[in-house]
């Protein structure tokens, strides 16, 4: 069958090249354009280019194993000196049987990728033109054609920038790419079938749907013949039809699991035993153990200053208020109820927008910098409350207030909380982006649960509430003491929104938030003098500070985060790539400006004189991913390491495979010791 099929593709390039003129001369059958990512790709940097191809209606092109019939394009290029073109990348086929061949085609419009390297010292303003000859067939059910088409591009050596209307598209195209796998497959023939046996973990079900196998090249299986997937544990075995002359040594190709998503496998040969149908628990348990672990990440999250203010005000309003126990119930109910639907809305639009196909993470709505100043505009008001500048009429989130101020705090509660990430939560939440939809949603749950905890326990427990300090005058002075981490919060908001929207919307949310505190003082003075309707000045001056807030808007994308460590660089999978092929160790640690957690870590710990000296000792090399922006080529990649957000932090030694996840809270003293391998 190969050799077959490698005679029938020299044959058919031969005719292809014979017919091209006539072709060229004829109406294409499928539209090209080559598009470049970025007109002015940086020296020393790689840009992609993609052939943005469309088919005519019943009309297809073929893969890069075109199957029992068809060839594989082939690309010519002119390029400068210097540059240097990768390999064409295909986005996963379709299958087209026709009179019993099978087909890897596309049907619908594609785009195969292409990396250009560009050498580094090229000054700016350099003209770089780019020609390719793009050889191919494309056919109907009925009749072939032989095309050919010579595309060209020109790019200027430039700043590298990438307009966001072309990224969108770009990254349109990568989610179609297959992603590599990551762990070994292993496949055998026996008795005339074949075998594949690939780890796939059984949390990750409801991603594997349609499976199907896609070699790269020929003598693996028979093409046509029906393939049967079976699920065994964190294992998928597929069995079809061995090809009539199998090939020897390892077999690559592509696992799709649904529609334009596949990932890229190398299968040695091995033992391939006879799958059983996997435990109908395994799912379940693992389900349970992320629930788990999110309640124990929310809970920890009430020690975070935005948080813990709230819930220390909502606890003492219940010994001041001396509720029933059945108020204290209602109360601690509500406050649940307002914490678990904030977190369930969170993620189950979290869900919604991945299955669009964008690549987001926890904390996705502190991307926008807009949602950063209606936050920036919130904690200003709550912390100025606190202070005793104004008081809050029913719902009032610091004393007696009932069910329905128990619920708007709690769910207040909940979203100031989602910047953060810290421990049992990272893991949770990644398991929840692989998990069910109803199983995902468990997990968020469970999240909002440990937040609300401790006040659960407070309104049921009567002994916990007894151990509080009886109300009396300190309390006042707590809760101006306690407005100090909501400012603290408040400044470092407005310096997340300097960063995602520069001085200007920085300047824009400041200004927002002194006209909301302006009409929120004059109200408290009226409440001072007991006037009727105190509230009628803050009104309109909430009303345009938040009219401000949704005018701010992203500047440029983000730079790296800044860092005192030497020699940090951008991360980027290809300067990881070159880095581990240099031989050197590298730590890759991945922020947000939003991310608390993060910052905490970078100032006690990656940021340290003890970890920068032994990186440098040790010939580390340092890459930061700044996801402030929620750049999704960044997102894929947390993703792929089981994150559904930032801090992840990735230790790769000196010649290992793959990377090391460390925890989520570091210490100078377990950074200075990776690179001594202790």
């Amino acid at each position: 069958m190969a050799a077959k099929q490698a005679w029938l593709s020299a044959f058919l390039f031969t005719v292809m090249a014979l017919l091209s003129p006539i072709a060229a001369a004829q109406t294409r059958h499928v539209a090209i354009d080559l598009v470049a990512e970025t007109p002015r790709p940086a020296a020393g940097s790689t840009v992609t280019l993609a052939f943005d191809s469309r088919p005519e209606r019943d009309w297809h092109g073929y893969w890069q194993n075109p199957g029992d019939a068809g060839v594989e394009t082939r690309l010519t290029w002119t390029l400068p000196d210097g540059v240097q073109a990768g390999g064409l990348r295909y986005p996963v086929p379709e299958r087209l049987i026709v009179a019993g061949l099978m087909n890897y085609v596309y049907e619908a419009p594609f785009a195969q990728l292409v990396d250009l390297t560009i050498p580094a010292g090229l000054a700016p303003g350099t003209r770089l033109p780019i020609t390719v000859k793009a050889d191919y067939l494309v056919c109907t059910t009925e009749i072939c054609v032989p095309e050919s088409q010579t595309l060209s591009t020109e790019l200027v050596v430039g700043d590298g920038a990438i307009d966001a209307a072309t990224r969108a598209r770009f990254d349109a195209w990568r989610q179609k790419l297959p992603r590599p796998l990551g762990s070994p497959a292993m496949w055998q023939i026996a008795d005339g079938q074949f075998r594949l046996a690939v780890p796939f973990p059984a949390d990750a079900e409801g991603d594997a749907k349609d499976v199907y196998f896609y070699p790269l090249a020929g003598g693996a299986i028979d093409y046509a013949a029906p393939q049967v997937a079976v699920r065994s544990g964190d294992r998928l075995t597929l069995t079809t039809k061995a090809a009539t002359s199998p090939a020897d040594g390892a077999i690559n190709g592509v696992l799709a699991v649904g529609k334009d998503r596949g990932f890229l496998l190398t299968a040695a040969p091995g033992i391939v035993s006879a799958a059983s149908p996997a435990a109908p628990g395994f799912a379940i348990g693992t389900a349970l153990l992320a629930f788990a672990g999110a309640v124990l990440g929310g809970l920890l999250l009430n020690v975070m200053p935005c948080v813990f203010p709230i819930l220390s005000l909502k606890a003492l309003g219940l010994a001041r208020s001396g509720e029933t126990e059945g108020a204290a119930r209602r109360e601690a109910l509500a406050y649940t109820a307002g914490v678990v639907l904030v977190c369930l809305a969170l993620g189950g639009l979290l869900l919604a927008l991945r299955a669009g196909g964008a690549t987001v993470g926890w904390a996705f709505q502190l991307q926008d910098p807009r949602v950063i100043a209606v936050l920036l505009l919130l904690v200003a008001g709550i912390a100025l409350n606190l202070a005793g500048l104004f008081e809050l009429p029913t719902p009032r989130f610091a004393s007696h207030s009932g069910a329905g101020g128990a619920f708007m705090t709690g769910a207040l509660a909940a979203f100031v909380a989602t910047p953060c990430t810290g421990p049992f939560m990272g893991a949770a939440l990644g398991a929840a982006l692989v998990l069910p939809p109803a199983a995902a949603l468990l997990v968020f749950a469970g999240l909002g649960l440990g937040i609300a905890l401790p006040f659960l326990a407070i309104g049921f427990v009567p002994a916990l509430r007894r151990r509080l300090p009886k109300p009396g005058a300190w309390m006042a002075r707590l809760r101006r003491i306690l407005s100090i981490p909501m400012f603290l919060t408040a400044l470092a908001l407005a310096w997340v929104l300097g960063r995602q929207a520069g001085v200007d919307g920085m300047t824009l949310g400041l200004a927002a938030t002194l006209l909301a505190a302006f009409g929120l003082w004059w109200t408290g003075r009226r409440q001072l003098a007991g006037r009727e309707r105190a509230w009628w000045p803050a009104a309109p001056a909430l009303a345009l500070a938040f009219a401000a807030a949704v005018l701010v808007r992203p500047q440029a994308p983000a730079a790296a985060a800044e860092t005192t460590l030497a020699g940090v660089e951008p991360f980027s999978e290809a300067r990881l790539a070159a880095l581990r092929a240099e031989g050197r160790p590298v730590f890759a640690y991945f922020t947000a400006d939003w991310c608390l957690t993060c910052k905490v870590n970078e100032k006690a710990a990656i940021e340290t004189e003890a970890a920068r000296q032994a990186f440098a000792d040790g010939n580390v090399a340092v890459l930061v991913g700044d996801w402030t922006d929620g750049d999704p080529v960044l997102g894929r990649f947390i993703e792929a390491h089981n994150r559904a957000g930032v801090p992840l932090y990735l230790w790769y030694p000196k010649g290992a495979n793959s990377p090391r996840v460390l925890p989520q809270l570091l210490t100078s003293g377990m950074l200075a010791a990776l690179p001594k391998g202790t």
